[in-house]
């Protein structure tokens, strides 16, 4: 379990995060991408390599590490091969770590909004030439935990729509119209077509 530290903790800006990545020898840079590539307070990306990514959107980042995934990771990983994407990468709506989503900050941390949105933009701009990204919104019902993780999906769709990026959900929606969590899919589950900017309306 992972609870916020009270204390202030150095921001990394994404790029100075991913000019540091991979340089020890604590899991295969060939294989993983993992930025920052140390456990911290946040996460901005934690995925595999690969021209052709699912690119899953949680809410916040768990504990997970390269070599060592929880089981929405687990599930990601087998939803990613079953619907033919070579690789996945797990992002998050707002990057700080807290695995219980009541100890998220209470007030959006700008400068860390900021540097999730260049590390997602990042993301979008390594897909394979001639694909379009593929996002898999998939944060459930938590998107109500905080009044300001809407206003980062909006930023999110603004910056797929000048990669061209389709949305994608996967398992039934809920009451409300959210996507569903990775956990407790089916292991032979179909990504299908998700219509973020009509979603984002009634958010």
């Amino acid at each position: 379990m992972h609870v916020p530290s009270a204390e202030a903790v150095e921001l990394l800006s994404f790029d100075e995060a991913l000019a540091r990545s991979g340089q020890g020898d604590v899991y295969d840079r060939e294989k993983w991408i993992y930025v920052p590539d140390f456990y911290t307070e946040y996460r901005y990306i934690l995925g595999t390599r690969g021209r052709d990514p699912l690119i899953c959107i949680g809410v916040n980042p768990s504990t997970a590490e390269p070599g060592n995934l929880d089981n929405t990771l687990k599930s990601v990983a087998r939803i990613a091969a079953g619907n033919g994407f070579d690789s996945w990468i797990m992002f998050n709506v707002y990057a700080q770590r807290a695995t219980r989503p009541d100890d998220m900050d209470r007030v959006r941390s700008e400068a860390l909004h900021r540097e999730n949105m260049r590390a997602f933009e990042y993301v979008l701009s390594q897909v394979g030439e001639g694909l379009r990204p593929a996002i898999w919104a998939a944060w459930g019902a938590v998107i109500e935990k905080r009044a300001y993780l809407p206003d980062c999906v909006r930023d999110m769709a603004e910056i797929g729509q000048q990669y061209g990026a389709r949305w994608l959900c996967a398992g039934q929606r809920s009451v409300k119209g959210h996507p569903h969590h990775p956990l407790y899919l089916r292991k032979d589950e179909k990504v299908r077509p998700f219509d973020v900017e009509e979603y984002l309306k009634c958010l």
